[in-house]
């Protein structure tokens, strides 16, 4: 996790003024850990801190502020939530104009003393002279972030035999996957660095979460909240929509689709089955034939922006 530029220069683009809502600290049981964040703007919002009522607040609060800002937010009755911990948010205004520069650790006081903390300081240097790569710092109102590379955003819907085979075989890739699923106890209990786990009773609900540069992946354990998940999709910008299931799934889904209003153009950009059917049909072999194809499209798109450059 870290401060993505690539993302907050597209949003300040396309939005003018955006808030970076950050989870810079957290204490007991939280929804989502710190370095967790989301961007919003006047009318809308990419990505997710989790929580429900805790990310309604925070939206809402988001679209007030004019300068750096941050709360502290306990998750217990006010908020009708059980979790008990505790958040502590970091709200800061860009535009254009003010999106950092740097590669660097992007270092900037949030609120408290002008100069820097000594603890702060201290910490810092002691990072730098082990040869550590900074992570996130909250500290006397002090935040430090590290400049993450740009990622390819992958949404994966399922968190069954292959959705946990894709997630093993993109780990080592650069990839920033959001993995979706109905409940905590369908999830395996290590998740890769590069996956953030997201549970959503309606995982059709989450979708306008992604953004547009998302592609997706559909395998849920359901045929009918598969369609719900592709009809969501379909209706938003993305970069492609990949869905398990065999030849005969697609012709069906594709009359569905085009029953709640989508086109043919629409539907024909549906990549059904996914993977690499020479491969075989194993999880992992599937695994293995989606990161190619990944790949491959993400290097061509890369290529297509440094040709426009």
């Amino acid at each position: 996790m870290g401060l993505n530029l690539q993302d907050l220069r597209a949003a300040t683009a396309a939005h003018g003024s955006v808030t970076r809502v950050l989870i810079a600290d957290h204490k007991g049981s939280t929804p989502r850990e710190a370095g967790t964040s989301m961007l919003v703007w006047a009318d809308g919002q990419s990505g997710t801190i989790g929580g429900g009522a805790l990310e309604q607040q925070v939206t809402d609060f988001a679209r007030t502020i004019i300068k750096p800002t941050a709360l502290n937010i306990p998750l217990g009755p006010a908020l009708g939530q059980c979790c008990g911990g505790s958040v502590v948010v970091v709200f800061e205004p860009f535009t254009p104009e003010t999106v950092p520069t740097n590669n660097g650790p992007y270092i900037r006081k949030i609120s408290g003393k002008d100069a820097q903390p000594l603890a702060f300081k201290r910490l810092l240097k002691s990072m730098r002279n082990s040869g550590q790569t900074p992570s996130l710092i909250w500290l006397g109102g002090w935040l430090l972030e590290p400049i993450t590379s740009p990622t390819t955003p992958i949404w994966l819907y399922g968190a069954g035999h292959v959705g946990r085979a894709i997630v093993e075989t993109l780990a080592d890739l650069p990839f920033d996957v959001t993995w979706v699923d109905t409940s905590a106890d369908r999830f395996p209990a290590f998740i890769p660095p590069n996956t953030t786990d997201l549970i959503a009773a309606k995982p059709a609900d989450a979708v306008k979460h992604a953004p547009n540069a998302a592609h997706h992946i559909v395998l849920t354990y359901s045929h009918a909240l598969d369609l719900e998940l592709c009809h969501a999709i379909l209706s938003q910008d993305h970069a492609s929509l990949g869905l398990i299931g065999s030849a005969t799934k697609r012709a069906r889904f594709a009359s569905k689709l085009a029953d709640l209003g989508h086109n043919s153009a629409q539907i024909s950009r549906i990549i059904c089955p996914i993977g690499q059917r020479d491969l075989g049909k194993t999880p992992k072999a599937i695994a293995i034939g989606l990161a190619a194809e990944l790949l491959k499209a993400t290097a061509a798109s890369s290529a297509q922006q440094e040709a426009i450059a």
